[in-house]
């Protein structure tokens, strides 16, 4: 991953919604709204939690994801967030029109997005556990390395969503460094074929894959 993130200035942030296309004002207010608290709970979660020991929650860049997201909307689909710590993008998506959920598994920060889902009138839905269903093996080709990482271990969540991952028509990861083969394999064996994998991190910054391709 690159640099800690910094919030935006508020006008900034404001400025950037307002110039992206096929929305309404009212829900531009409500995803500028979100995306300012969004800032406000990091920069706090930034000051208390890993300022004294790490954690593997950074804030993503907001204003791009929802960029990515714009063109992906259609009637009926469903959006999964992988490792959706405060909550803000998988509420980005329900704000969009996506049934919307997301896989934590910090449960402290489950609370946390559960209750910003709350104050925004969102109707998000947020599990603890893992995103990686219970059968998930992480076999590197080529016998490489296994590690999963900053991805961490535990229950799976999707019993508790009632979903399965190819249950999904949108996938969005934020990998560190290394983690993305697994993400990208992970699909490929549980995802739906024709899902659209959003990954951002990293020096190639946000991309959007379908099929395992590069989308345009």
């Amino acid at each position: 991953m690159g640099k800690i993130p910094k919030a935006p200035e508020v006008d900034e942030g404001l400025h950037s919604i307002a110039n992206m296309p096929g929305l309404d004002d009212e829900t531009r207010t409500r995803l500028a709204a979100l995306i300012d608290e969004g800032w406000q709970i990091w920069e706090k979660f930034d000051l208390e939690v890993r300022s004294q020991d790490f954690h593997p929650f950074v804030a993503a860049d907001y204003e791009k994801v929802l960029r990515a997201l714009l063109p992906l909307r259609a009637p009926g689909q469903r959006f999964l967030e992988w490792g959706s710590a405060t909550g803000v993008i998988t509420i980005m998506a329900d704000m969009l029109g996506f049934e919307a959920y997301g896989i934590e598994l910090d449960a402290s920060l489950v609370e946390i997005a559960r209750g910003l889902a709350a104050r925004h009138g969102s109707k998000a839905t947020f599990v603890a556990g893992s995103f990686l269903p219970n059968s998930y093996r992480w076999r590197p080709r080529g016998g490489g390395d296994a590690r999963i990482g900053t991805i961490g271990t535990g229950d799976s969540a999707y019993p508790e969503l009632g979903r399965a991952l190819d249950d999904f028509d949108v996938v969005y990861g934020y990998p560190w460094t290394g983690e993305e083969p697994m993400m990208q394999d992970l699909m490929r064996t549980f995802g739906a074929r024709d899902a659209r994998l959003l990954l951002h991190g990293g020096s190639l910054g946000l991309r959007v894959f379908r099929g395992g391709r590069l989308m345009a």
